[in-house]
């Protein structure tokens, strides 16, 4: 695979957050994929999911500023298999943009960053950012690079949701509109599941009010987050079997604590384990919190979701579903299809059939593939 880099842009105060006007400076990191064509009109904005980064594609060994949380497991980018020469999106054609949300811990402005104002990292400090801020941010990036409209906006999960708020509020910016395993706005279920990995992490006393050391970090808090939100992102089926893989250990300590008494056990706290050593608190608890707030009318100044998509007609989009899915639940696309219908918004919707849930946008690149494909083609 090709050796990729991180870019950074200076926002300077091209943006005000909306929590923090006047904060800053701010900085994106980004990533390129492919090349613009002579006219800048086979750009993809690609936005990733909660805890994913700006490597897309390809293979980036080390972040500038970003240190151990940089492991092996992220220098394989996390689309690699949908995105290069001859694939799903096929880099002769397009190139693809993807950046690191503000708040983020892998090369953005975020909590890890150091305060101007005192040297130290901001910490808890740091303003809660929302879907507006961000998407903002991005199309900053598109002005800074000369993009005057995309070829497509794509997004899974979380990063689907935003690319919605891109094609409402900048409705002129964008062609195609590609939202995979995402929703229009939040369910009363990724309410609870997404409180509970808040209260995890703001319980641990190690968390400090988000004042923690790099040496003594609230990852008990953090691990218990993913735990939390891992049955969702698989199937228990998938779950299920892939528990067997694990290896059942003890490595809890104290006395009198429960005992592991199933392989499903042993993963979860595997998969805890992993994560902690490469993601930081403070970012997980910023991107919750976006997705708690996300309001598609209300960022979008509409007054009912019934004109939402209204400015919308120009573009076309296609919605994906996973019907497996128990984090974004196919009834959370069907209302999405529905609602653009309505506005007269050209729109395909699209079923992948799949066993392995959520995380099949990740894992199963052939089932989306000539759809994805022949969306991007298509004039």
């Amino acid at each position: 695979m090709k050796e990729v880099r991180t870019r950074f842009f200076e926002l300077g105060k091209d943006i005000s957050l909306e929590n923090a006007p006047g904060f800053g400076p701010l900085t994106l990191a980004y990533e390129v994929c492919g090349r613009l064509s002579g006219g800048k009109d086979n750009a993809i904005l690609l936005f990733h999911a909660l805890s994913g980064s700006q490597h897309a594609a390809g293979i980036n060994p080390a972040v500038p500023g970003v240190g151990a949380l940089w492991r092996e497991e992220c220098r394989t980018g996390w689309w690699h298999q949908f995105i290069g020469p001859g694939k799903p999106i096929d880099t002769r054609k397009f190139c693809v943009i993807c950046a690191n949300y503000l708040g983020g811990c892998y090369g953005s402005t975020g909590p890890r960053s150091p305060n101007p104002r005192t040297g130290k990292p901001y910490g808890g400090s740091f303003p809660w950012v929302t879907a507006n801020d961000l998407v903002d941010s991005q199309v900053r990036l598109l002005d800074h690079l000369g993009i005057e409209r995309l070829h497509a906006a794509i997004g899974p999960s979380l990063g689907g949701m935003l690319a919605l708020n891109l094609a409402v509020r900048h409705p002129g910016r964008v062609k195609n509109v590609i939202p995979i395993a995402a929703a229009m706005e939040v369910s009363i279920l990724q309410r609870i599941h997404n409180f509970e990995q808040i209260c995890a992490i703001e319980e641990d006393p190690d968390f400090r009010g988000g004042d923690y050391s790099s040496r003594r970090r609230p990852d008990r808090g953090l691990g218990l987050a993913r735990m939390i939100s891992q049955k969702t992102f698989v199937s228990l089926h998938s779950l299920t079997r892939r528990a067997r893989k694990e290896v059942l250990r003890e490595n809890r300590t104290g006395r009198n604590r429960y005992r592991l008494s199933h392989p499903v056990e042993s993963y979860l706290l595997h998969q805890a384990e992993k994560f902690v050593r490469r993601f930081d608190a403070n970012t997980y608890l910023r991107i919750l919190g976006l997705w708690q707030t996300f309001d598609l009318v209300k960022d979008g100044g509409r007054r009912s979701p019934a004109t939402v998509f209204n400015r919308c007609r120009k573009q076309r989009h296609l919605v994906f579903s996973i019907d497996s899915d128990v984090c974004f639940y196919p009834e959370d696309q069907e209302r999405l299809v529905s609602r653009l219908q309505k506005s007269k918004v050209p729109c395909r919707h699209i079923t992948v059939h799949s066993a392995k849930g959520h995380d099949a946008f990740l894992l199963e690149p052939v089932l989306f593939a000539p759809y994805l494909a022949y969306s991007l083609e298509e004039k």
